[in-house]
């Protein structure tokens, strides 16, 4: 198929709408549903991001994205019970393609809220039960098992988003788009993020370990996607807070930051104590534990418990300008940072990271993304 005609595109206005190819055939299948053209934009950026982080770490890895931009990343790693009691996980033995959706659709409930997912594997049948308990658009796979497809099918009536894409594609080198009229191009970002720009580390403390780099891996590739200026919080293999599109780095930093606090302080113990009757749908459950977070929870108990977060990475699309940021971060519980560099007060920068006894890595690559 060489070109898939749509609805309409941004907005019902919009149109007509179309995806297609100038060259060769669509290296994907609409297997349910009638995928919209934020959809695709979903599908593709997400698609890209989890097939990059399969490669940079040789694990499984899921998204949940929300208008072009990832709401949560994270790789396959087992679940702990604290975090299948707070992203309300199935009990049981779940496969690695599944834990991965549950940890990036967890990182942040409410911005995932209809969200689009994307699977780095095959989706099979513990993943698709899991996308049918939560409200989404679609997913986007390399394949789908024929029970995942059937649990899939009856979701939203039928009506569910199902798009299995070639994962051998590889676009063209040059890309372009057309903004009031005018063609933009520019080469495709095949950037590979890797352990290799992780090896300039500016600070003292030098010690980066295996669990750490994942980490920058994680967060470096999420920033990649991410509608820039982006900054990205990651703590043991899944993001905790994405702060994507903002014009100030700092505000971008503390917005990331303020999500990866509500997440920590989700595993509050009375947060956790809390009494739901078992026909509480998970977004009126999520609305409702954000209301007792602001609400109910002391100053006191928030700080106390903030304080208690450590072992978080941080990364950044462009170079930190101040110290402000790093300091921002501490508050977060972030030991590790990574980051291009480049300013003229990286000396400052650098300063700041010392003071705490962080690990910083300057990559040298900028990873904006509009």
């Amino acid at each position: 198929m060489k070109e898939l005609e749509l609805k309409y595109g941004c907005n019902p206005n919009q149109k007509p709408s179309r995806i297609f190819m100038e060259e060769g055939e669509l290296p994907l299948t609409v297997l349910n549903g009638r995928p919209g053209y934020i959809n695709f934009m979903d599908a593709l950026n997400s698609w890209q991001l989890v097939k990059a982080l399969r490669r940079a770490t040789g694990l499984p890895a899921a998204a949940s994205f929300k208008h072009v931009s990832p709401a949560g990343a994270a790789l396959g790693q087992p679940l702990t019970d604290t975090e299948r009691a707070i992203y309300f996980a199935p009990a049981g033995d779940l496969s690695p393609i599944a834990c991965a959706y549950i940890r990036a659709r967890g990182a942040d409930r409410l911005c995932s809220f209809g969200d689009w997912a994307a699977l780095s594997d095959t989706c099979d049948a513990d993943a698709a039960r899991c996308l049918a308990q939560e409200v989404s658009d679609g997913v986007i796979a390399p394949g789908y098992t024929a029970e995942a497809l059937e649990i899939l099918k009856t979701k939203r009536k039928g009506g569910y988003n199902v798009v299995q894409i070639d994962p051998d594609y590889q676009p063209a080198p040059v890309e372009r788009r057309h903004i009031f009229g005018i063609t933009f191009e520019q080469g495709y970002n095949d950037l590979t993020i890797d352990e290799k720009m992780l090896q300039n580390i500016v600070t003292r403390n030098k010690e980066l370990p295996t669990p750490a780099k994942n980490d920058m891996l994680l967060a470096l590739i999420t920033l990649k996607y991410t509608q820039s200026n982006s900054v990205c919080y990651v703590k043991n293999g899944q993001t905790i807070g994405v702060g994507a599109g903002q014009q100030s780095r700092i505000h971008c930093t503390r917005l990331a930051g303020n999500k990866a606090d509500i997440w920590w302080l989700r595993q509050h113990p009375k947060v956790l104590a809390l009494p739901f009757p078992a026909d509480v749908r998970r977004p009126e459950r999520d609305n409702a534990i954000d209301a007792f977070i602001a609400e109910t929870l002391t100053a006191q108990e928030k700080a106390e418990w903030i304080a208690r977060l450590t072992g978080v990475t941080l990364g950044s699309d462009a170079f930190f300008p101040f110290g402000d940021n790093v300091e921002r971060a501490h508050q977060s519980g972030v030991q590790y940072i990574a980051q291009p560099g480049g300013s003229i007060r990286d000396d400052q920068v650098i300063e700041t990271a010392d003071k705490y006894g962080m690990v910083m890595a300057f990559t040298g690559m900028r990873l904006f993304h509009h």
